[in-house]
């Protein structure tokens, strides 16, 4: 028995030391081996494979626990004002005004400072326009109680409605997306130069010449962007992720709680 016990706690610490480089090879072989110590443990301490597989099993339903206690229970806002915002302050955003210099030496000029909230969700967003790329960038902060990140946004439209979006968005989106969005992930956080350059790829990439992005003023880009954000939120109930409770709030469908499941698996296939 103690030579299983020093077996599947060698193991564990052995996931833990791949989990700890950034090199992507043995951050997965990390995350593969947290799998087989749990199979272990309940294997050679547990006395039965079957309890070594549910055990092992377990971490692909953990998020179960989320979607039943909090998620089920989400209510959140079909319209979605976007007021003017105070910045966030060193403690919760660090690093953003290093990130705004780094936008800012690329052309972009600041718009305005936008978001909105309900009860723990907050979001804010620094609008930045470049007027000649005819693109705008946003970096954004989300919070919900004590959980926050950022991303940034690059977004170029055209006059027939379609919308070219790169961002950094780290997990996969937990709602689908409108036919007319066209997103490409940019996997790291930074430079903001070389992002801009993947976007700009992107649009060659798409057959977009330039002549046909439209440029907006500063004040109808904050309106767009409260224009798309309903319409994607509308375009989630059509497809039955969401569904109105009420007529000012949505909430998760059956089919939705499903649909972040399997995004939380594509996060663990993608991320680990």
């Amino acid at each position: 028995m103690i030579s299983n016990l020093f077996l599947v706690l060698g193991v564990a610490v052995l996931s833990a030391a791949c989990r700890s480089f950034q090199h992507r090879l043995l951050f997965r072989l990390g995350t593969f081996g947290i799998g087989v110590t749990s199979f272990l443990a309940g294997w050679l301490l547990g006395g039965s494979v079957w309890l070594g597989a549910a055990l092992a099993a377990s971490w692909l339903f953990l998020p179960w626990l989320e979607i039943l206690t909090r998620v089920r229970r989400l209510r959140l806002p079909l319209e979605r004002t976007l007021l003017p915002r105070t910045p966030p302050n060193r403690e919760s955003f660090p690093s953003f005004s290093a990130v705004t210099e780094e936008v800012e030496a690329q052309g972009f000029e600041f718009i305005e400072d936008i978001g909105w909230h309900h009860e723990d969700n907050r979001q804010f967003y620094r609008v930045l326009n470049a007027e000649e790329r005819k693109t705008q960038a946003c970096i954004c902060l989300a919070e919900q109680q004590d959980f926050a990140f950022y991303y940034l946004t690059l977004t170029s439209r055209t006059a027939d409605g379609r919308v070219f979006m790169t961002w950094n968005y780290p997990f996969s989106y937990g709602l689908k997306l409108p036919p007319h969005l066209l997103v490409q992930r940019f996997p790291d956080q930074g430079p903001f130069s070389r992002m801009l350059a993947v976007h700009e790829k992107f649009l060659e990439t798409e057959g977009l010449n330039p002549a046909l992005l439209i440029a907006q003023e500063p004040e109808e880009i904050v309106q767009t962007m409260q224009s798309e954000m309903r319409d994607q939120l509308l375009h989630n109930i059509h497809l039955g992720v969401l569904e109105r409770d009420g007529e000012k709030f949505i909430r998760y469908t059956r089919r939705g709680m499903f649909f972040l499941w399997f995004q939380f698996l594509r996060d663990l296939v993608r991320l680990s």
